[in-house]
């Protein structure tokens, strides 16, 4: 791995956005038919890892223990993933699972990745370089072994991180003690899959015991000596800009250190958090707000032909076939969703003359360093950015203005200062998920084969207005690339079709959030296609397999297809009063299929059993993707099910748990059976696709159940029995 070296991989993905930027710019008529391209682009391209692999020492420390201890900059957030990237390491380190541990990367160890933890992507875009920068540490331990033994490097052989020359052996801790230069040489050819004892197992989790008997490892864990509490002023009103705080009352309550006045908000500085509170809700604060919003001025906002359009996928002629009676149409919908993270955001930050030091539980370690570093006025290498465990993330912790708030606090202290949302604050300042409006419409030709399709989503901004994503990309791209994500039409074999974005600015923060547009874009698609087969006449997987395109892309979606539909034993008709209900979708390049059974009792939605086949390419840890499709699923019965926000007089509601229902162990599925088909050689996506179907699967189970289409989420609000 040779540092003039740069791989093909990045250099086209580097290329590639200065191409599309003066594409863009400088064929303006032409803007559409680029833009398509580059969505249609973006829909199956592959995140790289963007971060430094030019050192393996600033990824592996070695211990006296002979301990490897892998500096991850992905962080943890309950995906499994310190455990994956532990049985990739450890395969090219020729160690046992038992001699290594992952710990998160600090910022100051210039391990960073300038993506961010999310997309699905950790375990996909590590796969070749962790494994190549693992390879490279072998390389040059048993080039520093050759040194100290005195031999031919090509003498050597290494098991479980020893180095043995004959009858002599050396440690890795013995190898590494000393040693203060390393020779970085050139990335050695990785093991073969076929050769591997790690990866591919069920490898139990490296991070289970520390949650199993609750080490403080989560953010709100995090103390330092000496430390005060912070609190920090927020409207609950929509659109509310501070203006100024009268902080009177507050400034002599006890416990109060310091009221701390920003251009941009206000805080509270004392001896526990509950001082911290009481003085808060003591600041008579001034905030400015131009309307007083209700849920139907959004639902007003939102409806397609509102927004602005941007047609990202077109394919044969769709406007003339359309322009019919015999033309099917639906309309579905998709409510506002919080995260509902366990964990609340905020932050411990210790302040000093010419440093920082910042634990949070964050999805963008980097991204978060520099904006404290830029709001404190010191250079990036001397804040130094400690991640910590997530208690769950969902998208959540892309967004950390919280830690700039805690950072701010302590330099006006002097002394560390620990600053988390309370939970009703969490719910009202939440980056949600934005709700959406959706416009089907299809023509189906004499033997029953869709002739012409056509989805129109129109949705709140997800992607822009992120830091994660260039200013430059809206211009570009025209529509939020998160907001129609799993909104293109995946049944190729249609003759004609397109998928019309409608970009709607929304008067409260909407962001990422696990899956991002897939699950409402995948309801509405699946279920629109399974009105389009009971209309046509046919079973609802052959009428999907009918429509599927040729190529590898839809040869493996066929696949899930095909084995969902032999595992369930699917049927398309009653039993015992219980339905069963079928949808696929595709993301991020990972193919699935679920077949949900359903009853309803009490007039409730029973989800009895689901079935998942899911091909998310070579699997490294069985268990690991296992779990997060049963995590995905059951978290998307219950946004289907049950999530909404709603707004009310300028305020979303509601604010706290039981109020924002959400599934609990007595919704979850008896039996979730997962197969996974491991139809390509890396590893791909699996966080976020199983997402997809769920709601679908669901919708179309109740409407053999009771005869009636859910065509808006949550569906239990919209149940009539």
């Amino acid at each position: 791995m040779a540092k003039n070296k740069i791989s093909r991989r990045k250099f086209l993905v580097r290329g590639g956005l200065g191409t599309i930027g003066v594409l863009a710019v400088g064929t303006y008529l032409f803007r559409n038919p680029i833009r398509r391209q580059i969505a249609g682009a973006l829909n199956t391209a592959d995140t790289p890892y963007l971060g430094d692999t030019s050192t393996p020492v600033i990824w592996f420390e070695i211990t006296e223990e002979n301990i490897v201890i892998l500096h991850s900059p992905k962080v943890e957030m309950g995906q499994g993933t310190f455990t994956g990237l532990a049985q990739m390491a450890a395969e090219e380190l020729e160690i046992d699972m038992s001699q290594i541990e992952v710990v998160h990367a600090q910022s100051i160890s210039g391990n960073v990745d300038s993506f961010a933890t999310g997309g699905s992507t950790s375990i996909s875009a590590l796969w070749v370089p962790l494994r190549e920068l693992a390879a490279t540490m072998r390389e040059m331990l048993l080039q520093k072994a050759a040194e100290k033994m005195e031999v031919e490097k090509s003498t050597l052989t290494i098991s479980q991180g020893k180095v043995y020359s004959g009858s002599t052996e050396m440690s890795y801790a013995q190898i590494a003690e000393g040693v203060v230069e390393w020779e970085v040489p050139d990335t050695p050819k990785l093991k073969p899959v076929s050769q591997m004892k790690w990866v591919g197992k069920p490898v139990p989790r490296v991070d289970l015991a520390d949650k199993v008997f609750g080490a403080p490892i989560f953010g709100m864990d995090a103390t330092l000596p000496n430390m005060l509490y912070g609190s920090v002023v927020r409207s609950s009103k929509i659109g509310a800009v501070y203006k100024d705080a009268d902080i009177s009352k507050a400034e002599n309550m006890p416990g109060v250190v310091k009221i701390v006045k920003e251009d941009d908000f206000v805080g509270v500085v004392a001896q526990s958090f509950t001082e911290a509170e009481n003085a808060k809700n003591a600041i008579e604060v001034t905030w400015e707000t131009t309307k007083n919003w209700q849920t139907q001025d959004i639902r007003s906002m939102l409806e397609v032909g509102k927004g602005t359009p941007f047609v990202i996928q077109k394919a044969g002629d769709v406007d003339d076939f359309l322009a019919d009676d015999s033309t099917v149409e639906s309309s579905y919908w998709s409510p506002i969703g919080a995260h509902a993270q366990i964990e609340p955001n905020g932050a411990l930050a210790h302040v000093e003359k010419d440093k920082a030091t910042i634990y949070m539980s964050t999805q963008v370690v980097k991204i978060s360093r520099d904006e404290i570093a830029n709001r404190l006025g010191l250079a990036k290498d001397q804040v130094n950015l400690v991640p910590t465990f997530l208690g769950g993330g969902f998208g959540r912790r892309l967004h950390t203005p919280n830690g700039i708030q805690a950072a701010v606090l302590s330099k006006a202290v002097g002394r560390p200062v620990k600053c988390f949302f309370s939970r009703k604050e969490e719910f009202q300042n939440d980056t949600f998920r934005p709700p959406t409006h959706h416009v089907l419409k299809a023509k189906l030709d004499n033997d029953g084969g869709i002739e012409t399709f056509e989805h129109n989503v129109s949705s709140g901004d997800v992607a822009f207005g992120s830091p994660m994503v260039p200013g430059i990309a809206e211009p570009i791209l025209g529509a939020d690339l998160g907001a129609w994500r799993g909104g293109m039409v995946q049944y190729g074999a249609i003759p004609n079709y397109q998928a019309i974005s409608w970009r709607v600015q929304l008067p409260f923060a909407t962001s990422w959030w696990r899956s991002l547009g897939l699950l409402a874009n995948t309801f509405a698609i699946e279920s629109f296609m399974d009105e389009l087969a009971v209309k046509a006449k046919k079973n609802p997987a052959d009428f999907r397999l009918a429509h599927i395109q040729k190529d590898d892309r839809g040869e493996r979606l066929a696949n899930v297809i095909k084995k969902v539909v032999e595992v369930s034993g699917y049927k398309d008709e009653l039993v015992n009063n219980r339905a069963m209900g079928f949808a696929a979708s595709t993301d991020a390049n990972t193919p699935c299929a679920q077949v949900v059974e359903v009853s309803i009792e009490h007039n409730e939605i029973k989800v009895h059993k689901v079935t998942c086949a899911m091909d998310p390419g070579l699997v490294v840890n069985l268990d690991q993707v296992k779990a997060q499709c049963e995590g995905a699923i059951i978290m998307g019965i219950s946004a289907s099910l049950f999530e909404k926000m709603e707004v009310e007089d300028g305020a979303l509601t509601p604010t706290i748990y039981g109020p924002y229902q959400m599934a609990m162990m007595k919704h979850s599925p008896k039996e979730i059976d997962i197969i996974l088909l491991q139809g390509a050689d890396a590893p791909g996506a699996v966080g976020e696709p199983p997402l997809g179907p769920i709601g679908a699967a669901i919708a179309n189970a109740v409407f053999r159940l009771t005869g009636q289409r859910i065509r808006r989420m949550p569906l239990q609000d919209h149940l009539q029995v």
